[in-house]
């Protein structure tokens, strides 16, 4: 199997990407690309994208973006700046490799709309463990 189509295989078994309906799109070194339709389980007191969904969608692809070396990466830090209110339409989640070292690695997560607008920016921080991504 591709190292790519391994890294698509792994993510099938996130259950909350699959409960809140985010899709990978694309994945490849040091890139990942991750959408979700807005529903209405995905809206907050005020009827806005809750902030948790969003943050969700964007770790779901910095985790996808990190392991796609093929080693076992795991979140140390995270953080994420709202832009935009949304309320409909799709997010679209794009991820890419700052930097990469043996066991650091760092990443930016971009969460746009249908408009192509940004509603968030995600930084996050990895640990890249010995162990290999298997399936």
């Amino acid at each position: 199997m591709l190292e790519t189509e391994t890294i698509k295989e792994f993510f099938k078994g996130d259950k909350l990407a699959q409960y809140l309906g985010i899709e990978l799109i694309d994945v490849s070194k040091g890139k990942a690309v991750a959408k979700m339709l807005i529903k209405d389980e995905h809206l907050n007191g005020i009827s806005t994208v809750h902030g948790g969904a969003i943050f969700t969608l964007a770790d779901f692809t910095f985790a996808v973006a990190a392991n796609s070396h093929g080693r076992v990466t795991v979140a140390i830090n995270a953080s994420i700046s709202f832009m935009k209110a949304v309320t409909r339409g799709t997010l679209t989640a794009v991820a890419h490799e700052v930097s990469l070292n043996p066991k650091i690695a760092s990443y930016t997560v971009d969460i746009c709309n249908d408009e192509g607008e940004l509603i968030a920016i995600f930084q996050g921080l990895a640990y890249r463990k010995r162990d290999k991504i298997v399936i």
